[in-house]
């Protein structure tokens, strides 16, 4: 059975009251590590001579274990829980962004500058010259996180209101990481047609549009419409975020099993939006040899149930999962937990990859395979390796913002995969450091200028 690792995401401070003697904490710890709880800070809050009050923190692996945790601490004789915080609830709680003014008001004539009467003088220079937008207001340093709920995470169909705190959390990351202000938009729709015409009729206050968790197919025609009919850049970041950062830990992960991308077979499982977009790169990349893989098996030309996206990869072969992984380099998975197994990965060619990124369970636990000569990666943070989005899009936005690019292209996806492959040097490559860290504040920097360079070469820069 596989050890589950406690990670950050299920966190919990208990406040405890406990008798001021030698050797209590000693059994709170105790029962807690009994039950497999990992701790983080222990913090003395109060201290008299009869009692003692700590607030100890503990990470666990699921909501389930968190009880487990919580009822080995009131088990035990003379110590009482007085509170238990779930951190990660705290965190988000009243939300977790906010609007905050560049300037301050605090006199008439600041008033009288920043809004009315002096306002209007800047709406004529934008009325008489249109580009002016970009330079007098925040367009230039804004993009608008666009979903409809409908493919949160792993979690599925929520709708807008469950979305909302994903779409928080992306907007933080823009701006932690690139320093772009970004707006949750939730739609109330998940029509196609209602979607289009919302994100066009929002656009002027937007200098680039990312979509975010719009279920397949769908995604795939409201990307392309909103191109075809805005000037600004449009990124659904479950695409091409995720394609972008696989390749570039691919390009990695090749060099240290010395094989190049044209000789491989690499399977994918998961042919939404995500794995159609990850394949669609990877052949841009130089790949010849790609074998898509869903729910019912390998993508074959014989099936009559597939999509426009799912035909394009299409193949003469037949068959399951482990049909085609059988002898194959490389494994990607964009699809559901467990789907994987060992024996699988023993089927695969000699110094195999695999890259298991189903969230927030991978298609194989790394354990599983760790001691196999594999060079494993998941979409976690608490593995080696993290497939993380976090590695493209605030690059990706913030070399297209600044630039004034009218779109984004393959090309730059590509340009921004080798940038960020090209981050972790030689001395530092290995099977457990293919990719840099999302805190490697190096990576937008990097990738954003890659994407400049691209716009530029195509003639798509308007700056």
């Amino acid at each position: 059975m596989v050890k589950l690792t406690p990670n950050p995401s299920f966190s919990l401070t208990i406040r405890v009251a406990l008798p001021n003697q030698p050797g209590m904490l000693a059994k709170v710890t105790s029962a807690i590590a009994s039950v497999g709880g990992n701790f983080g800070q222990i913090d003395l809050i109060e201290q008299t001579r009869a009692t003692t009050v700590r607030d100890i923190t503990v990470d666990a692996y699921s909501i389930e274990h968190n009880e487990e945790i919580l009822q080995a601490v009131k088990a035990l004789p003379d110590i009482k829980v007085i509170d238990v915080y779930d951190r990660t609830f705290n965190l988000h709680r009243g939300g977790k962004i906010s609007v905050v003014s560049k300037i301050s008001l605090k006199r008439q004539s600041d008033l009288a500058m920043a809004y009315t009467p002096g306002v209007g003088r800047i709406c004529t220079a934008i009325a008489n010259d249109p580009e002016q937008v970009y330079n007098l207001t925040i367009k230039q340093n804004t993009v608008a996180i666009v979903t409809d709920g409908s493919a949160v995470l792993g979690l599925g169909n929520l709708g807008p209101a469950a979305a909302l705190p994903v779409m928080e959390g992306k907007a933080m990351l823009f701006k932690e990481f690139a320093g772009i202000d970004a707006f949750p938009i939730c739609l109330n729709t998940q029509d196609t047609e209602e979607i289009i015409r919302t994100v066009q009729n929002i656009a002027p206050v937007f200098g680039g549009v990312n979509l975010e968790d719009i279920s397949s197919p769908r995604c795939f025609e409201i990307e392309a419409r909103l191109r075809e009919t805005l000037d600004i850049p449009i990124f659904h970041d479950d695409q091409h975020g995720t394609a972008i950062v696989s390749l570039a830990a691919l390009i990695n992960a090749l060099k240290i099993v010395k094989k190049t991308i044209a000789e491989v077979c690499i399977v994918i499982n998961g042919a939404g939006a995500a794995g159609v977009a990850i394949a669609r790169l990877l052949r841009k990349a130089g790949a010849e040899n790609i074998i898509m893989c869903d729910s019912k098996g390998v993508l074959s030309q014989d099936r009559t149930d597939m999509n426009p996206e799912k035909l394009e990869f299409a193949v003469a072969s037949s068959g399951t999962l482990e049909d085609a992984i059988a002898g194959a380099d490389v494994f990607l998975g964009v699809s559901a937990p467990g789907v994987l197994t060992r024996a699988m990965v023993r089927l695969m060619a000699e110094n195999p990859i695999v890259f298991a990124m189903a969230n927030p369970i991978p298609e194989i636990q790394p354990e599983l395979i760790v001691d196999d000569g594999v060079i494993i990666a998941t979409g976690r943070s608490d593995y080696p390796n993290q497939i993380n989005n976090v590695l493209a899009f605030p690059g990706i936005f913030r070399g297209a913002l600044d630039c004034k690019a009218a779109t984004i292209t393959p090309s730059m996806y590509l340009e921004a995969a080798y940038a960020i492959a090209s981050l972790v040097s030689p001395s530092q490559l290995d099977k457990e450091h293919i990719i840099p860290s999302v805190f490697d504040e190096r990576v937008a920097i990097a990738v954003a200028g890659a994407v400049q360079l691209a716009a530029r070469a195509e003639g798509i820069a308007r700056d």
